[in-house]
């Protein structure tokens, strides 16, 4: 999707600067753009529109609906793709109605402070461009039971890999395996929509186990290319109840010619708690035998810091809601930085997620992040298609 295909509604009250964004809007070349004075009225817009905008631009101070409130219906009625917030409030109310619309589901671009220019708007829209035209065309998906069930006795959930580069020097080093459903009629759905559903029903160990395989069967492929990478993939936390899970994956990467240490293992900061003494033994021994641990959405879950003070992690993962636009947002890079110095002071590698433009990359380089992961270095690819996505990337300039 181009900016001359996308459809984006301003809600704003002021006449003035209402008609300012449209015209800008105008200007870098947004196909379709509509307006309205308020919530009440663009709430009714969107009822009736044939399909939701591609980006809602919403300010939050407006007489009678105000932009939380309003916010709050276009999430639960899935009424947009995704929104931003226009504003020159404080900016931890910014980041709180952020998290607020993340948490109902919704993609959330990051916010504009006020007052709007052309260069503000085009590199917000032009990252959602750029997100949109990588993205699963999945949004509307609905997955029962038995439907997942047979995709996983079929094999269609299938390993893409993203992946992860040095900032120092611009190298590949890395990919992480995210799991994708390809539907018989060649439909692709992403791991948020049946991963909840696997985990609830008993299932998630045996998709941990076909993304584990997948991945090290591509492994040994790239490295007959010449292309050696290591290899990052999500755990579920069920593994973590099973004492056999460390001789099992060691086995598993042995037989394909894989070593464990070419491995890394993300683990849910949330998903510990549970039964810590466990979980406790099963990661100590996979780290005896060599993997590597890796804190996953750090920041997001409420044990952090006792996670990182008692399980052998090697790595630490800053989650994307930080990462994205935090060149533009003081918060967010206060964060970063206080992960940065705790994971130096812990002796842990770093990985930012969630890196799609290049301020942000700058931003990262300068702060001292070690690896960075996101849409401005490539898109999720099959495997198949891994050596050109990685032929593609160069670093930006500095």
């Amino acid at each position: 999707m181009s900016l001359s295909d996308m459809q984006v509604l301003v809600v704003e009250d002021h006449g003035f600067q209402r008609r300012m964004a449209l015209r800008m809007l105008g200007e870098i070349g947004v196909g379709t753009i509509h307006d309205a004075p308020g919530g009440v009225a663009a709430l009714d817009m969107l009822q009736r529109m044939p399909e939701p905008p591609d980006v809602v631009l919403v300010d939050l101070d407006m007489p009678g609906m105000d932009g939380v409130e309003f916010i709050g219906h276009v999430a639960q009625g899935r009424l947009a793709r995704a929104i931003a917030l226009v504003s020159a409030m404080d900016p931890a109310l910014l980041a709180a109605v952020q998290s607020m619309a993340r948490a109902y589901g919704l993609a959330v671009l990051g916010s504009i402070e006020k007052p709007l220019t052309v260069e503000k708007l085009r590199s917000l829209l032009t990252s959602w461009e750029q997100r949109l035209h990588s993205a699963d065309e999945d949004d509307l998906v609905e997955v029962s039971l038995e439907e997942i069930r047979t995709a996983l006795l079929q094999d269609e959930l299938v390993a893409w890999f993203q992946p992860q580069v040095e900032f120092l020097n611009g190298k590949v080093i890395a990919v992480e395996a995210l799991a994708r459903w390809r539907q018989p009629g060649g439909r692709l759905v992403r791991a948020g929509h049946f991963v909840p559903l696997l985990e609830r029903e008993g299932h998630s160990h045996k998709l941990t186990d076909s993304m584990l395989e997948q991945a090290c069967r591509w492994k040994r492929q790239w490295d007959d290319q010449g292309m050696r990478l290591h290899l990052s993939v999500n755990v579920s936390p069920a593994t973590l109840a099973d004492p056999a899970v460390a001789d099992h994956y060691q086995q598993m990467v042995c037989d394909h010619g894989v070593s464990p240490e070419e491995v890394m293992l993300e683990i849910t900061e949330g998903s510990l708690v549970t039964d810590a003494a466990r979980g406790l033994g099963v990661l100590a021994r996979l780290r005896l035998k060599g993997f590597g641990l890796s804190i996953d959405d750090f920041g997001t879950g409420y044990s952090s810091l006792a996670q990182l003070s008692q399980i052998p992690f090697t790595e630490l993962k800053i989650d994307q809601d930080f990462v994205s636009g935090a060149s533009a947002d003081p918060r967010k890079r206060a964060v970063i930085e206080a992960s940065l110095d705790l994971a130096r002071k812990l002796q842990l590698e770093v990985v930012a997620e969630g890196v799609e433009t290049t301020e942000d990359w700058q931003m990262l380089a300068e702060l001292g992040c070690g690896v960075a992961q996101g849409y401005l270095i490539a898109a999720p690819v099959p495997g198949e298609d891994l050596p050109d996505a990685v032929a593609r990337w160069r670093r930006p300039d500095r």
